[in-house]
């Protein structure tokens, strides 16, 4: 069993930094992908970040340049580096995977439970 946890968000002031966390633990073989999407209330979810396992990374255009995906590919862990936080950045953000769990052919996506982060004006 696979399991995406989530930390690191809360409350930040207009132009200040957040740094999300999510570690995947459970049986697994490899990782193919790891993310960030964003739900904002009354929005649908979006794309925030995402990083392969060879480090190529992809960014919604409203974060590029504030910004920043990376992972530690030996603690299955991805990080959202989050500056210039602006108000509508506020939403709940989910960890989201591609992984290849044990004994399984093929990749399964897996969500994290979601973490909130409000950006005060």
């Amino acid at each position: 069993q696979v399991q995406l946890v989530e930390s690191g968000g809360g409350l930040v002031q207009a132009g200040g930094s957040l740094r999300l966390s999510c570690a995947a633990s459970g049986t697994i073989r490899s990782i193919n992908v790891m993310g960030w999407y964003r739900q904002a209330p009354g929005k649908q979810r979006e794309l925030v970040a995402t990083i392969r396992s060879g480090g190529s990374t992809k960014y919604a255009d409203s974060g590029k340049g504030r910004f920043t995906i990376s992972g530690d590919n030996a603690k299955n862990t991805v990080y959202l580096q989050m500056n210039s936080l602006k108000p509508e950045d506020t939403a709940v953000y989910y960890c989201n995977a591609d992984i290849t769990p044990l004994g399984v052919i093929g990749s399964l996506n897996y969500w994290g439970q979601g973490t909130q982060v409000t950006v005060s004006s």
